[in-house]
This record gives C-alpha cells, sequence and structure tokens, in this order.
C-alpha cells in the first residue's frame, strides 16, 4: 500500500512538472511597440499612435509593464528623446504605455525602447527587451538599415516595411555593436483578432539561429505584423533580493506584411 501511494504521487510530481515545463516553453516574452501605420503615403494621416507594451503575442497574455527606461525616434541619422509623450494604459489589469506623435519629415522613422528590467520568476532571471519598429514617411526610403546604438538590435538586412506575405526577411543581430553568431531567435505572430489557433505547443513560437555571421533568415507565411526576438544573456549581472541573477537581453523588431490581391 505505501509503495502504491508513493507511486501515485511520484506520477503526480511528473505531470505538474510536465504542464509547467509546457507552459514555460510556450510562453515567449516578446517587447512590442505598435504604429497604427507602418507606412505613411501624402493622403494619410500624419499623426500616428504607439503602442508600447510586454506580452505574449499569439496568445493575447499580458505582463505588467512599469515606465521605460528610454523611448524614443531616429530620423534621418538624429534621435529624439519621445520619453515624456508616454501615458499609461491598463490592458487585462495590466500596465501598457501608448504614445502620439505627428510625421513632419519625410524619411523612415526608427522608433526604439528600452523598458526597466522584467523579473521573470519562471525562468529565475531579469529581461530586458530592446525594441524597435520602422514608420516610412512620405515615400523616402532612407535610414531603414541605421543602427541606433542600443545594447543589442537587429540590423535589418531586408527593407522592414513594404513586405508581401510570403516574403523573406533577413536580419543581422548585434550585441554591443559586435556581430552575434549563432543567436537564437524566436519569431511571433501578433495574433490581434485571436483567429490563430496553434495545434502543438512548438506552433506558437518559431525558433531559428543565426548563422557565423550573426544573420537570420525567415519567410513570413501570414499577413499581419510579426516579432523577431534575438535572444542572449548580458554579461552584466542585477540582484534580486541579495542574489546576483542573470539578464536576458532581447533584441526585438517588429515587421509588417500584406497580403497581395
Amino acid at each position: 500500500m505505501q509503495n502504491l501511494k508513493l507511486k501515485v504521487v511520484l506520477i503526480f510530481c511528473l505531470v505538474v512538472i510536465f504542464l509547467f515545463g509546457s507552459l514555460i516553453s510556450a510562453n515567449a516574452h516578446f517587447g512590442v511597440i505598435m504604429p497604427s501605420d507602418d507606412m505613411i503615403t501624402m493622403t494619410d494621416s500624419k499623426n500616428i499612435n504607439l503602442e508600447i507594451k510586454f506580452m505574449h503575442p499569439l496568445e493575447g497574455d499580458y505582463m505588467n509593464m512599469v515606465k521605460p527606461a528610454q523611448f524614443g525616434v531616429m530620423l534621418q541619422g538624429k534621435r529624439t528623446d519621445l520619453l515624456d509623450t508616454l501615458q499609461e494604459k491598463k490592458v487585462n489589469g495590466c500596465s501598457t504605455w501608448q504614445a502620439d506623435y505627428k510625421v513632419k519629415r519625410p524619411g523612415d522613422h526608427i522608433f526604439y525602447v528600452e523598458p526597466q528590467p522584467y523579473w521573470e520568476p519562471a525562468e529565475d532571471c531579469f529581461i530586458i527587451h530592446y525594441t524597435k519598429v520602422m514608420v516610412n514617411s512620405l515615400g523616402m526610403e532612407v535610414g531603414w538599415d541605421e543602427e541606433i546604438g542600443l545594447k543589442t538590435e537587429i540590423i535589418p538586412l531586408t527593407r522592414p516595411y513594404g513586405l508581401w506575405t510570403g516574403n523573406v526577411f533577413q536580419g543581422i543581430v548585434k550585441v554591443n555593436g559586435k556581430i552575434a553568431p549563432f543567436t537564437e531567435v524566436e519569431v511571433e505572430y501578433y495574433n490581434q483578432d485571436g483567429k490563430v489557433k496553434c495545434p502543438a505547443d512548438p506552433m506558437i513560437t518559431q525558433v531559428i539561429k543565426a548563422d557565423q555571421n550573426g544573420v537570420f533568415t525567415y519567410a513570413i507565411p501570414r499577413a499581419g505584423w510579426w516579432g523577431f526576438a534575438a535572444l542572449n544573456d548580458d554579461i552584466e549581472k542585477i540582484k534580486h533580493d541579495e542574489e546576483e541573477k542573470s539578464v536576458e537581453i532581447g533584441a526585438v523588431l517588429w515587421v509588417k506584411t500584406y497580403d497581395m490581391e
């Protein structure tokens, strides 16, 4: 009888471990900057809204995000601080942020955000996702491949706007300005309307690796917003409860594709 009870307890523990492990593997974190328009034409409104959040894009789960450390835009090599324009917005009980921006000049606007470190107990580490998105203005295609100088970032090799569904997207992963070979890159669809259903957990987050030159490649299968998160460990640690903890730094880039009709 005692052996039977022991077996039941062991089976229960294994089931809990399995379910907990599946939950962790399925839930990929993504920093998000989502503009209301990614290509501003002459006839479009020049006022755009940007949503900034920390979430699981395909599943629609949100994490609480405190006010970022920095938020800005780079246009033709000049950076502008936009941190004071942020307004808090509660979504599903979590803090997200938004800002209104008026486009005044042609060219590629690179919006970027550096969040405060996020403590993730399930992974026993901090997460910092340096996130970017490009908005083209008035047809002047200049600046989309410029580096901002973030601790880690993806430099696009493919122009990150004006993409058709099925286009191949490529980027270079850099950490501290240097190429980061063989970096793991997570790819996820922003499932805004909740219509996409995955038959198995591995379908939620696609996983690819950069090559020896830090270059990754992905063919985008569906219209909409796609996030690329290139993940590395920072050499610096952050204390949590008086103990040094590792820091996952992610270079995140968002691109949008359109169906050809």
